[in-house]
């Protein structure tokens, strides 16, 4: 791994909601999850204003845009099983349309622009996923026994943020070679940062301890 920089923060908003955990963005706005609430909010970017709320129908994990719709991880019951839910901007949630993720355990969402990709953050692997929720390729990471924060796809590449063991620090990697689980350190993150997406021309994430949103570059 190559020595790694400090990520560079461009600014910080407060969450409009109390615990933001998933966090998507379709380019124009950003989509948010809260697991106090239980709640999806829309966020204009540019006014950083809540134009849409919605039930999220359990507690939202993970959440990715996939053309004008959003998937969700959700933790659907008192066992904490895990399904991802389409969530269609305007209309809600869709309770028939869900998908059980494998092993019923999962966290984080990225779409390459044909498959689902799921992290589980407990045995430290990536999964592909087609249409019904099977894995087509499971991708391991020596990570050290840390866990995964949040996953996105940008310019060809799967993004990953790396939770550190002291839970209040991390970095972010670049996979290069999905065949063996290769990836590139790029940024060391000096916050708890939760959940990992991409405007077009920079990363957003949470820090869920201060309860605000952060874009940064790399």
């Amino acid at each position: 791994m190559n020595q790694a920089v400090v990520i560079s923060e461009v600014f910080r908003l407060p969450s409009p909601a109390p615990s933001p955990q998933a966090l998507a963005c379709d380019g124009e706005h950003l989509w948010l999850g809260s697991t106090e609430t239980n709640r999806i909010y829309g966020i204009d970017r540019a006014h950083f204003t809540v134009f849409e709320e919605a039930d999220a129908k359990g507690g939202p994990i993970g959440a990715v845009c996939v053309g004008d719709e959003l998937r969700l991880v959700n933790s659907n019951d008192d066992e904490d099983n895990r399904v991802i839910r389409r969530f269609v901007p305007g209309h809600g949630v869709k309770d028939s349309e869900l998908l059980h993720c494998p092993n019923d355990t999962g966290s984080y969402l990225a779409f390459d622009g044909t498959f689902l990709w799921l992290t589980h953050a407990v045995d430290k692997r990536l999964l592909q996923l087609d249409a019904s929720g099977k894995a087509l390729q499971t991708i391991a990471l020596e990570l050290d026994g840390r866990s995964l924060a949040g996953i996105a796809f940008v310019g060809g590449s799967l993004f990953v943020s790396v939770r550190n063991h002291d839970n209040v620090s991390g970095f972010l990697i670049r996979m290069t070679t999905l065949e063996d689980g290769s990836y590139e350190r790029l940024a060391d993150i000096p916050f708890r940062a939760v959940s990992l997406t991409h405007d077009g021309a920079r990363f957003w994430t949470s820090d869920k301890t201060k309860n605000e949103l952060v874009a940064f570059e790399v």
